[in-house]
Order: structure tokens, then sequence, then C-alpha cells
């Protein structure tokens, strides 16, 4: 059952998560009746109703002989666990910070999973001082459109080439043509580039996963592909059809393809 697994992803027990599930659908309740309605063991019961009252996920009437009991309401436990959370996660934050040394290196790493990915990408725009460049397909400009609101209020530069249906109004932004897309495999692609310091190149084809590197070579490489296909379509815009005319038949094709979506 989902609703039993997230609520021991959140410190509940087992034999916790049923006996408060139990009482939200039935309350107040005796210990026995409890049991019978949780599917706990009698003998199991009331450690489990003592632990869920300590902890404050269940109120108790404290009658020894006819002791009822009732759950804290799912808002107001919820919305505790949140806050404790919160504290805990800055908490965590600061001190692991003091820990977290970082060094320039060479080096190429690679990272796993969707959450993850997003959040390194999310960070670097978050972290970035002066400038990012990104390639972001409609699901990456989904999970990265608050990060980027953020930092081009705080007036970071931003230049971003979608590949997707998505719409986006910060900073230089184009529309990469479908079918270039398709021939550069860049839909199922994610590319940030912050500070011309790092870069992330990520594949979200299945199980995301990414490369991330502050090797200086590479990264100029990824910003100046990102900068090259943003100044293509600026001049193409400038062109006209005339002038178009001058090229030769497989660059009109490139080119015409911007005009396409």
């Amino acid at each position: 059952m989902e609703l039993l697994g997230n609520l021991t992803a959140i410190g509940f027990t087992e034999y916790e998560a049923k006996v408060y599930m139990a009482l939200l659908r039935d309350n107040p309740a005796n210990g026995y009746q409890v049991s019978k309605r949780s599917g706990v063991p009698r003998s199991m019961v009331y450690e489990a109703l003592g632990r869920l009252y300590a902890r404050g996920a269940v109120l108790t009437t404290g009658e020894a002989k006819a002791q009822l009991y009732r759950p804290l309401p799912p808002d107001v436990l919820l919305d505790r666990y949140d806050q404790e959370q919160r504290h805990l996660i800055n908490d965590l934050r600061d001190e692991l910070r003091a820990l977290h040394t970082s060094a320039d290196e060479d080096r190429v790493w690679s990272i796993a999973g969707h959450s993850s990915v997003l959040s390194y990408a999310g960070q670097m725009v978050r972290g970035a001082k002066r400038e990012a460049w990104l390639v972001l397909n409609d699901a990456a400009l989904d999970a990265l459109r608050h990060p980027l609101a953020a930092a081009a209020k705080r007036g970071l530069a931003l230049g971003t080439l979608l590949t997707g249906d998505g719409e986006l109004a910060l900073g230089q932004v184009a529309r990469h043509p479908r079918r270039e897309s398709e021939a550069q495999e860049l839909e199922d692609s994610m590319v940030v580039v912050a500070d011309n310091a790092e870069a992330l190149i990520a594949s979200t084809n299945g199980e995301m996963n990414a490369t991330v590197t502050r090797n200086r070579q590479l990264v100029l490489i990824a910003r100046q592909f990102l900068w090259m296909e943003l100044f293509a379509q600026r001049v193409y815009r400038r062109l006209g059809a005339r002038l178009l005319t001058k090229l030769g038949p497989e660059d009109q094709k490139i080119l015409e393809g911007y005009a396409v979506e």
C-alpha cells in the first residue's frame, strides 16, 4: 500500500502507520478496537500507541481502565513534520557546507537519477554569478523555470535554446528547429553551462544521467555550441529571404529550418 509506505518513509514503523490509519478511519477507540481494526497484534498495539503518543501523533484520555485514543489531525501532523524537516535540512545544510571543499580540476564526472541531475542543474543556475547558457526540452524547462526566474531577477545573463514547445521569456531565447533537434539528438538532452566554468550535459531519455565537468576546454566547447546556435537564429532573422538565396542549397536548408517551427 502506497500510503503505508509513505508513512514509514517519514519515520513511522509499519505497526505505527497501521494504528494511525485505523484511528483516522474510526475514533475514538480503545486498544482492543485499534488492534482489531488495524490488524496489529494486541500484544504490540499498546506499544505502538505509546510511541505515537510520545511523538504527539495520537491523543489519549489518560484513563487507566477505559483509555481511549484519537489521532492528531493529518494537517497538524504533517505541518509539524514539515517544519521539523525544514529545520533539520537547514541545520544539515550549514553543517555540511562547512565540511565541503571543492577544487578546480579537469575530471569528467557522472551523476545519475532524475531528481539528482535536475537538482544539480538547478544549483548551477542558482550559484552562477554572471551567466548561464542552456539547452532545455519541455521537462527540463518545467523543472528549472523557478531557478531561471530567480536568476533573471538578480541580473544573471541567460541564453536558452528550447527544443520543445514550452515558452520562456527570460534573457535570450531561441527555439531549435525540430528537424535539427532530432538530427543532433537534442530533443532528449539538457545542457547547462554556468559562468563559463562548469558544464552539465544530460540525457533525459529513460533513466536520466549526466556528465559534469569543469574542464576548461570542454566547458568552452559546450558554451561555444550554444553561442553559435543562438547566433545562427539571430542571423537568420536579419538575413531575409532574398539574401538567403545567395547561400548554397545545404546552408539554405539549415537556415530555413529556423523558420519552420
